[in-house]
């Protein structure tokens, strides 16, 4: 869980350093080289345009749409997070009988306790680095995104509800609902675990956190993008983990009375 919140907080700060370079003050067109212009801002930016032409020039409705098309396309990989976090919170049980087990601090100790917990993982079939995965791929597009919009006249002077797609949400509605919904679906994620540690706990507050402070000096369009995106994965949750939830809330209702 350590190395997890550290590749977090290295992806998000590789994420704000990219944001504000590369090309970033050149508009994109077909024309523009380079794979991450070609292959990613480029079709973008054409997809956002191209649903925006189809609903009267609605720049924000159609990064709705692109957003939802995008959630859905990574479906797949977001259904396997669920099922290899559902089968790690399932395994805890072993897994503190192993720590405690092995609970010297000397290195021949420590050693056998992660060849053991190893073994177990393979066992059950775990990827205990399975979570990281879907951030990994998001973060290019979350990147992507950004200078589709900076790049983009048409979007980035756009005003969609009460913002402009290309400024800050002067009134930080939609970075503060970001983090909101980012802290509902992580803990929805964690429904049914009996025994949540420490880094889980700490990542929990973290994320949202960090999530606010980033979305409050990026474009409004990006929020938007993280809100959509995350009431599609709440929704997807329930879905998925509806059964665990129904159980976790249950328990919580008995231990109140």
């Amino acid at each position: 869980m350590k190395k997890r919140i550290v590749l977090l907080l290295a992806i998000l700060g590789l994420a704000s350093v990219l944001s504000g370079c590369t090309e970033i003050n050149e508009p994109i067109t077909k024309d523009s080289e380079g794979f991450w212009n070609q292959y990613i801002v480029y079709p973008l930016s054409w997809l956002i345009t191209y649903f925006a032409q189809l609903f009267g020039n609605d720049y924000g409705l159609s990064i709705i749409i692109v957003t939802i098309l995008i959630r859905l396309a990574i479906l797949p990989l977001m259904i396997k997070q669920i099922q290899n976090s559902k089968a790690m919170q399932e395994i805890q049980p072993e897994i503190l009988k192993l720590r405690e087990k092995y609970s010297s601090k000397d290195q021949k100790t420590q050693q056998k306790l992660q060849q053991e917990t190893m073994a177990l993982f393979q066992k059950h079939g775990v990827n205990p680095l399975a979570g990281c995965l879907p951030l990994l791929i998001q973060m290019p597009i979350l990147i992507g995104f950004y200078h589709a919009i900076m790049r983009t006249r048409e979007i980035a002077e756009h005003s969609f509800l009460w913002f402009d797609l290309g400024e800050r949400d002067p009134y930080f509605i939609l970075p503060l609902l970001a983090g909101i919904l980012t802290f509902v679906q992580q803990k929805l994620m964690m429904a049914g675990t009996e025994n949540i540690n420490p880094q889980m706990q700490t990542m929990l507050w973290m994320m949202p956190i960090m999530i606010v402070i980033f979305a409050v000096s990026f474009p409004a369009a990006l929020s938007l993008y993280w809100v959509v995106g995350n009431i599609f994965m709440i929704v997807q949750t329930l879905v998925i983990k509806g059964s665990d939830i129904r159980k976790a809330s249950k328990k919580a209702g008995g231990a109140q009375k």
